[in-house]
């Protein structure tokens, strides 16, 4: 009997066709394995027994890190061969193999290099078929060296063994190197002068740390700005230089003592920071005013050599500059972040494409992701039914970009904010790397409804037909896609901003989805923002918006110049620059703002984050009746009589029965939590328990983030709809 087996996924760059060869070769099958641009090609001949063993072992246990899609097994006419062999990729057709999201390092590579008696002791690019760089070297399908950066490396006589072994551990591993043929580290000044390579420019960037500087280090996916985490006058320096006052930094450390489910993530081939309790064992300065701290793994082989000379932990941030993408090419990072890092610590293998740091926190005992890049990055979503080629260009803020192929939606890797022409360009690079990568011919491109969001013009800019998707909308649709929800749904869509249908800013919105069409079901009573965008940088102007809707706008005064408080009550008044909003995340900040937690924030959320943190295991004061109205609410919390943590639970528990009052009021037996809102621990909890205790399903988000990064998924599926039936608006 001989069997062809086709396998589609991520099943390139995992070990498949080693995993293939070795079963088929100690059952004694003739044939071959082979990559191809759809993904693995095997053809296996021999018993039939035998045959269909290799099948269903295959089935069974693929490669740890392989994800399959699809596997489809037929048998066809003998060849009479009778040994088995890795032939050369098949480049024929049509892209439809995954590119597989980079890789943390594996326990084995990790002994190799801190064995003194390994050829690759303390080498920083050590690699295997189950570790590495992946997403952030390809530049095409199939996943072959070649098709990497890695081809800059022909590798040397005893690398080239192993690739050839079928009993190595490199056997066909595209990323094997070693000291002799692989890449180099070099150690910089700030002007770009050598100091120093090899172990000498490691050692040079420990020193560095040591002595309260701060090092670019160039990692898998982009540049990290580094120091020492114990050292609070380095980390102000940091902070002082990158322009970020409070916003919290990740910590890197080899050693860390969390709950199994938290250590299970950092040990993970993904990698992510993951968010914790804060101890307090590091200085103030990390993470100001936060219970939490995001911690991470050494999860390349540069970072555990790294941390491994320093002997501590250390802070290690995204290398930009606020509101910019990640640097990833040295002499970018040179000039971007000059006046930033004294040295920097980079290397001559080329990054193909910037990935940062995936984000988990847990939420409702859930691993969520709040930032989905590095390890999960680009692996796609199954939709429910075949979808149209289509590119979407997400969100302004935390920005994603999607496309789609069969039943796929493909998410890529967190951009972030498109604030500046940087921004832009970078998440431009992305598109035409998806669509040169995937050889991908879209016949539409979604956006959000937003008509001036860089995404827009994006989109707008590529000469297809467009369909603008409403922001929660695509919210809802994104949740739906997660988790294959049927049936109609209550999409509670709660964030910062999003541009309506009735060309107003939603944000507290209740969506009913049911028989494809969307129903705006209720809403959060509106509230002017006096001076528009500004208003999400100054809480206070929120808290202004609110209290003048019931005629106690006096409340906010202290917390402006009385010459400026003058002018925007006007503007409230006369409605100018103050566009009407129905905004929970608004809602927070006003909150945030009357309770003295936050009247101007420094970064995008701090206010609800502080809010939230007030509101940690406080009891709350007597709650008014749950209502869309949050007047009464506010009456509330503008008592002094009770204490902040009481009013800020308070704020939290009234939103939580909200969201089941509308949900027994609509009577839709399926809730989907969504938006940006929800990455708040405390409401989401709250409400999926309410929730859950009166009899209703509950959907709340875990590998699409809630918040803006789920956009562009979201909007592949809204205009995939529409081409299936009546615009689902209404």
């Amino acid at each position: 009997m001989r069997l062809r087996i086709r396998i589609t996924g991520a099943v390139q760059g995992v070990g498949f066709r080693p995993h293939v060869y070795r079963l088929a070769a100690s059952a004694g099958l003739g044939g071959f394995v082979q990559n191809s641009i759809q993904g693995v090609l095997i053809e296996a001949e021999g018993p039939p027994r035998v045959a269909r063993w290799l099948e269903q072992k295959l089935r069974e246990t693929p490669p740890a890190n392989a994800v399959v899609h699809s596997f489809i097994s037929e048998e066809i006419p003998e060849q009479g061969i009778t040994a088995f062999r890795v032939d050369d990729s098949d480049t024929k057709g049509e892209p439809a193999a995954f590119l597989l999201p980079d890789l943390a390092i594996c326990p084995a590579c990790l002994a190799d290099i801190r064995d003194p008696g390994n050829r690759r002791y303390r080498y920083p690019f050590t690699t295997c078929t189950h570790c590495g760089p992946r997403y952030s070297i390809v530049e095409g399908i199939p996943y072959d060296r070649p098709l990497t950066s890695m081809r800059r490396f022909p590798l040397c006589p005893q690398c080239e063994d192993e690739y050839r072994d079928p009993r190595d551990r490199r056997f066909h591993a595209q990323t094997n190197c070693c000291p002799a043929c692989g890449p180099q580290l070099s150690l910089w000044s700030a002007d770009g002068t050598v100091m120093a390579s090899r172990q000498e420019a490691l050692s040079g960037a420990v020193q560095a740390l040591r002595e309260g500087r701060i090092v670019a280090i160039k990692g898998i996916g982009g540049f990290h700005l580094c120091c020492n985490a114990r050292d609070a006058a380095a980390i102000r320096l940091l902070r002082e230089r990158k322009h970020r006052p409070t916003k919290p930094f990740a910590v890197m450390t080899a050693a860390w003592h969390v709950r199994p489910e938290a250590d299970r993530l950092l040990r993970s081939p993904q990698a992510p920071i993951v968010l914790i309790e804060h101890r307090g064992l590091l200085p103030d300065e990390i993470a100001p005013g936060n219970p939490y701290l995001g911690l991470m793994s050494p999860y390349s082989p540069l970072h555990a050599l790294l941390l491994d000379e320093f002997q501590g932990p250390m802070v290690a941030t995204s290398g930009n500059l606020t509101d910019e993408p990640i640097c990833f090419d040295e002499s970018e990072a040179l000039q971007r972040l000059a006046g930033i890092a004294d040295v920097f610590l980079i290397h001559d293998r080329p990054i193909v494409r910037p990935v940062d740091d995936s984000i988990v926190r847990f939420i409702d005992g859930q691993a969520v992701l709040l930032r989905r890049a590095r390890g999960y990055a680009p692996l796609p979503f199954p939709a429910p039914y075949p979808l149209p080629d289509m590119l979407a260009t997400g969100a302004h803020m935390k920005n994603t970009v999607a496309f789609s192929r069969g039943n796929l939606v493909f998410l890529s890797q967190h951009l972030g904010d498109l604030e500046t022409v940087a921004a832009l360009e970078n998440q431009a690079r992305t598109l035409d790397d998806l669509r040169r990568t995937y050889q991908l011919g879209p016949r539409v491109v979604a956006c959000d409804l937003h008509p001036d969001y860089g995404s827009t013009h994006a989109a707008q800019a590529m000469g297809l037909p467009v369909e603008p998707v409403q922001h929660h909308e695509a919210h809802v649709l994104a949740g739906i896609l997660e988790h294959r929800i049927e049936g109609p749904v209550l999409g509670v869509a709660w964030d910062g901003t999003g541009y309506g249908h009735d060309k107003t800013i939603w944000g507290g919105e209740f969506l009913v989805f049911q028989a494809n069409r969307f129903t705006r079901a209720a809403h959060l009573r509106p509230f002017r923002l006096p001076g528009g965008d500004q208003a999400v940088r100054e809480p206070r102007r929120s808290l202004l918006g609110v209290l003048h809707q019931f005629g106690r706008a006096g409340l906010a005064r202290p917390l402006f110049q009385a010459n400026q408080f003058e002018v925007l009550q006007q503007m409230l008044v006369t409605g100018l620059n103050s566009p009407v909003s129905t905004s929970a995340g608004r809602l927070f900040d006003a909150a945030a703002a009357l309770l003295g937690l936050c009247p101007v924030s420094t970064f995008e959320g701090e206010a609800a984050m502080l809010l939230e943190f007030a509101a940690r295991r406080a009891e709350p004061c007597p709650l008014p009746p749950a209502s869309t109205d949050w007047q009464p609410l506010f009456e509330i919390l503008a008592n002094p009589a009770h204490s902040v943590p009481a009013r800020a639970a308070c704020f939290h528990h009234a939103l939580a029965g909200l969201i089941l009052q509308q949900a027994q009021h609509l009577g839709i037996e399926q809730v989907l939590l969504t938006g940006g809102c929800f990455q708040n621990a405390i409401l989401t909890e709250l409400a999926a328990a309410r929730l859950r205790e009166a009899g209703f399903r509950v959907f709340t988000h875990q590998a699409i983030p809630p918040n803006d990064g789920a956009i562009a998924a979201g909007q592949i599926l809204a205009a995939a709809l529409r081409r299936q039936e009546p615009s689902p608006c209404a």
